[in-house]
């Protein structure tokens, strides 16, 4: 990661990110497309309206399962065949809640662009909280500013649901935030901006997840 965090802004990602990059992008289009027609055949079952109609849907399904399996593979053999990111991929993976797909997400936006710090990495992801305000006074609560992907947001989401459950320190940090009288929801947005913080550290120190570390 170090080779990463030093690249100069402006400078493009290597091609092997690149390539993460476009076949993370196709996974999830297929995801998107595959969820649609789910959902299209589930209104057919409702409505009974044609036959056909279900039947030319279920097979859509089906192809769109395989080819996304197939990406899948493609990108696993692809991070397989770099050594730096498998390496990555490893350090990433032993942070309890990042699994593989978040995992090859982050690996993909924090080898693919010169962040500077674990802040700029989150505020790039729009997890940095921002006051709501009313007028001219402050409305006590705060709101993510959900800049960048919306899609890995939700994937982070979902891994610190997980990791509260699953992950000691971070389980630990949450419900330290609850009894200070944070909500729920900024409770877990601050967990999901740990989660990138730890995986900054894990990339730029070349090394696992340590779960004695302190929260």
């Amino acid at each position: 990661m170090a080779h990463c965090a030093s690249r100069k802004h402006g400078c493009p990602p290597p091609p092997a990110i690149r390539e993460l990059k476009a076949l993370l992008k196709r996974r999830d289009a297929l995801r998107e497309d595959l969820q649609r027609e789910q959902n299209r055949l589930e209104k057919l079952h409702v409505t009974r309206f044609s036959t056909r109609v279900e039947a030319s849907v279920t097979k859509m399904i089906a192809a769109l399962d395989a080819e996304l399996l197939s990406v899948q593979q493609q990108i696993d053999d692809h991070i397989d065949n770099h050594p730096d990111l498998k390496q990555d991929m490893k350090y990433l993976t032993s942070v309890k809640g990042i699994g593989k797909q978040v995992g090859s997400n982050m690996l993909a936006v924090l080898r693919g662009n010169a962040f500077s710090s674990p802040e700029q990495a989150a505020a790039w992801l729009g997890l940095v909280p921002r006051e709501k305000r009313s007028g001219s006074s402050v409305n006590g609560r705060s709101r993510l500013t959900k800049t960048g992907p919306a899609d890995l947001r939700a994937k982070l989401y979902l891994s610190a649901m997980t990791a509260i459950k699953h992950n000691p320190m971070l389980r630990i940090f949450y419900e330290r935030l609850l009894k200070a009288g944070k909500a729920k929801m900024s409770a877990l947005c601050a967990v999901m901006r740990k989660l990138v913080h730890i995986c900054y550290a894990v990339l730029m120190k070349q090394q696992e997840f340590d779960p004695n570390y302190s929260a």
